[in-house]
């Protein structure tokens, strides 16, 4: 179905390819998940399969590109859009319509299919992908793994044989991710539809790949079965890591195969000593919550929370989309619209404060961290953060600990995910903020990102600060929190100790914990310390 015959792609100003002379066939019907470093060129591979790459981004093509016969380099985007979907990694920018039910029919609109038929594959779509509620909904009103869902949908309606997905499943819960994987599978699987999917979250999606596609970042690629290719793939899921260090063959892809093969493990965790656990001492509460009350038209969306914040503690706040996370953060951080309770932070409500003296209480980067960025460079962005707090070269070393080597005249949109979020977090940290929060800070990270990550929240702890980590990815939660709080239609439901949290969730359980239970193990990390 789709072929790479001898590809190298180069980008103007760049001296090295970001792809060079691929091979690669998928055959129809397969789910192909492309694996990688952040920035290895996984989402150049993914534009070429419908000619965004080069027709969109420019560069030089070298090689052939072809998807059920079709030349890319002779078919543009356009005359691909009946054979290939995609759904990038920024799902509101794809968006053109005002609602969901508008968005799902307009691709179809487009490709002149008869009305009955848009009707019938709409409500098909909204079945599939629990859209059903939120079929009338602004578009801009969803939360981001609503709308996450929706950009599928738009796609699926059009039937395509191939479907290339961005990051797919960055946004949603657990619970959500699952269902759109088993939908994409469906499809793979009844309809034959083929599908390209590139995916930090591979704890999520090894189980279902039929061939891995490794990009190794020097612009070469290797492709195989899944359980050979992540023997040696310089990213993979804890089940995959767990069962590198056991010495597991094959490797488990899959919580239900790693267990079948832990028991033995299991045994020597079971004979080694508990470690006694420590009672951490609270710090000097930073932030102290009332009865906070968030309101969207009709829609109550925080429903009176109450929350403490302690000096040093890094908190996690989990919940399915739409259950009121970001918008409990705005509320504290003043910002966003808050119609009851109070927010104390150091002795002032940051919703009553100038803006200037509200940065120095409570620093937010939210889901889309580039909404933070209006600078023309890295340079005069940070030059605006030190201006504003009176800093001199502030910014730059916040930067250069958290992201070294990134240059001053290059512009924010064209730096990674990593990059970019490593970027605001030291704009807002240049205020001295007494509270952190993050809204959804893992999205676009590698599992080495995500360690740098873990090193920067830590260290914001250990300074002092209370950090909130608004997030989906319970592996992140199993490495950098020290508490869990649970949201479920605007109210907290759970609050306590990751372990004792996370573990007695199924949902919200790591890979690591599911496998090795009853013992109360939550990453591959954990699991060395104990038998060293």
């Amino acid at each position: 179905m789709i072929d790479f015959e001898h590809v190298t792609v180069t980008y103007d100003g760049c001296a090295d390819p970001v792809l060079r002379d691929v091979h690669v066939h998928v055959p129809e019907g397969e789910l192909c998940l492309v694996v990688g470093r952040t920035g290895a060129g996984k989402s150049t591979l993914l534009g070429l399969v419908n000619g965004l790459v080069p027709h969109f981004t420019g560069g030089r093509l070298a090689g052939r590109v072809s998807v059920d016969g079709r030349d890319t380099r002779t078919h543009p985007p356009r005359e691909l859009a009946d054979l290939v979907g995609v759904v990038g990694q920024d799902p509101l920018a794809g968006f053109v319509t005002d609602t969901v039910e508008e968005e799902l029919a307009y691709g179809m609109e487009q490709l002149a299919v008869p009305p009955a038929v848009m009707r019938k594959r709409v409500e098909e779509t909204l079945d599939l992908l629990g859209l059903a509620d939120l079929r009338r909904r602004s578009l801009h009103e969803i939360s981001g793994g609503q709308q996450q869902r929706v950009a599928i949908g738009s796609v699926l309606t059009s039937h395509p044989k191939v479907l290339v997905l961005d990051e797919p499943t960055s946004a949603l819960d657990p619970t959500a991710a699952e269902e759109v994987l088993a939908a994409v599978t469906r499809l793979v699987h009844d309809l034959g539809v083929t599908v390209l999917l590139a995916e930090h979250r591979l704890e999520r999606v090894a189980a279902y790949a039929d061939r891995v596609v490794h990009v190794h970042g020097d612009g070469t690629v290797t492709t195989g079965l899944p359980a050979p290719m992540f023997e040696t793939t310089s990213v993979a899921p804890p089940v995959v890591e767990l069962g590198r260090y056991a010495g597991w063959r094959p490797l488990p892809l899959s919580v239900r195969d790693a267990r079948r093969a832990v028991g033995p493990l299991r045994e020597r965790l079971a004979l080694v000593p508990a470690p006694v656990a420590v009672a951490a001492v609270p710090g000097r509460v930073q932030l102290r919550a009332r009865g906070v009350v968030v309101r969207y038209g009709d829609v109550v969306a925080v429903r009176g929370v109450d929350l403490a914040l302690p000096a040093g503690e890094v908190l996690a706040l989990m919940g399915r989309n739409g259950s009121g996370k970001s918008s409990l953060l705005w509320a504290l951080q003043g910002s966003g619209p808050r119609q009851a309770g109070s927010v104390d932070v150091a002795g002032a409500d940051p919703a009553t404060v100038s803006a200037a003296a509200a940065r120095g209480l409570v620093g937010l980067v939210p889901q889309t961290p580039a909404d933070l960025l209006y600078a023309s460079s890295v340079r005069a962005e940070l030059a605006q953060a030190d201006a504003e707090t009176g800093g001199v070269g502030l910014a730059r070393t916040l930067l250069d600990r958290l992201a070294p080597g990134i240059p001053d005249e290059l512009h924010p949109r064209d730096l990674s995910e990593g990059q970019r979020l490593s970027l605001v977090l030291a704009v807002q940290l240049t205020a001295t903020p007494k509270v952190v929060l993050l809204d959804e800070p893992t999205r676009g990270l590698d599992y080495q990102a995500k360690a740098g990550l873990v090193a920067t929240v830590r260290a914001l702890a250990d300074d002092g600060c209370a950090v909130v980590l608004a997030t989906h990815d319970v592996e992140f939660v199993a490495t950098a929190a020290d508490r869990v709080v649970v949201m479920a239609e605007g109210d907290l439901v759970a609050d306590g100790p990751t372990a004792e949290v996370v573990v007695a969730s199924p949902a919200f359980a790591p890979q690591v914990a599911k496998i090795v239970a009853p013992l109360e193990l939550l990453t591959v990390a954990q699991v060395e310390r104990a038998l060293a």
